[in-house]
C-alpha cells in the first residue's frame, strides 16, 4: 500500500495499461473498508483498484472513530430525501479526489468511478463534474443529492451506462432516494436501472457478481 496524496491505492498489482475502477467508501467507514472487494469482484481483466480514505474523523460509537466525506447528523436517519441538500464539504471532497485521480496521470476514459452510501453520492458528483467522461460509475445503496447544480451536468454524459443498486429494506437510505437518483440520471440521458434486492444497507453476494459483470462490460464498450 503507497500513499497517494491524502488517499491510499492499494498497488498490490499494476499495470499502466490497465483499466482503473476507483471505489469510495461511506459514512463512518475508510479506506479499508472496500478494499476486500477487489478480490470477490469478478472481473475479466487486471484492474487497477484505488480505495480514497474519507477527509474527516467521525465517531460511530464510544471510543471509536471513522472517516467521512462530509459531516452527517445519524439522528436524521433513515434519509428519504435529501435531493436538494447540497452537503457542507462536498466541493472540498470533489476537489481533493479530483486532484487525486489526477495525480495518477491515468485518462479519466479509463477510470471506472464507484461508490457505497455517502461514496455513491461523492461518486456520483465527481463523475457528472470531471472534466473527461469516465469509463463507467457504479453506485451502490446511494441516494440523489444536491440535483440542481447536476442537473446540466448530467446531459453531458447522455448514452452513457450506470450501474446501481439498493436494498428494498434499507434502513440508513431508504430505496425512495435511489430510485430518485435513478430516475434523474435516466431523465438526463444516461442509460441504467435501480436493481433491487431484499435487504438492508449492505453489499450481498449476489450484487458484487453483478458489478463485475458491469465493469466486464464497460471494458469491452470503451476496449479499454
Amino acid at each position: 500500500m503507497r500513499k497517494l496524496a491524502k488517499v491510499y491505492c492499494l498497488d498490490e498489482y499494476h499495470d499502466d495499461n490497465a483499466p482503473w475502477v476507483i471505489l469510495i467508501h461511506g459514512y463512518g467507514a475508510d479506506a479499508s473498508d472496500l478494499e476486500p472487494l477487489k478480490d470477490y469482484i469478478p472481473t475479466s481483466k487486471k484492474i487497477n483498484w484505488l480505495f480514497p480514505q474519507g477527509l474527516i474523523d467521525v465517531p460511530i460509537g464510544p471510543g471509536w472513530t471513522g472517516k467521512a466525506w462530509w459531516s452527517l447528523a445519524l439522528s436524521t436517519l433513515p434519509i428519504e430525501d435529501i435531493s436538494t441538500t447540497k452537503p457542507d464539504g462536498l466541493e472540498k471532497a470533489r476537489r481533493e479526489l479530483i486532484n487525486m485521480i489526477e495525480e495518477l496521470k491515468v485518462p479519466w476514459s479509463k477510470i471506472i468511478l464507484g461508490g457505497f452510501s455517502q461514496g455513491a453520492m461523492l461518486a456520483t458528483d465527481i463523475y457528472l463534474n470531471a472534466p473527461e467522461t469516465p469509463a463507467g460509475l457504479i453506485l451502490l445503496s446511494g441516494s440523489l443529492i444536491n440535483k440542481e447544480e447536476l442537473k446540466p451536468l448530467v446531459e453531458k454524459r447522455k448514452g452513457e451506462k450506470f450501474f446501481q443498486a439498493h436494498g428494498e429494506l434499507d434502513q440508513v437510505l431508504h430505496v425512495k432516494g435511489a430510485r430518485r437518483l435513478e430516475s434523474f440520471l435516466n431523465q438526463g440521458g444516461m442509460k441504467g436501472s435501480c436493481l433491487g434486492f431484499q435487504g438492508g444497507h449492505e453489499i450481498p453476494p449476489q450484487i458484487i457478481q453483478k458489478v463485475g459483470a458491469y465493469i466486464d462490460q464497460q471494458i469491452s464498450a470503451k476496449s479499454l
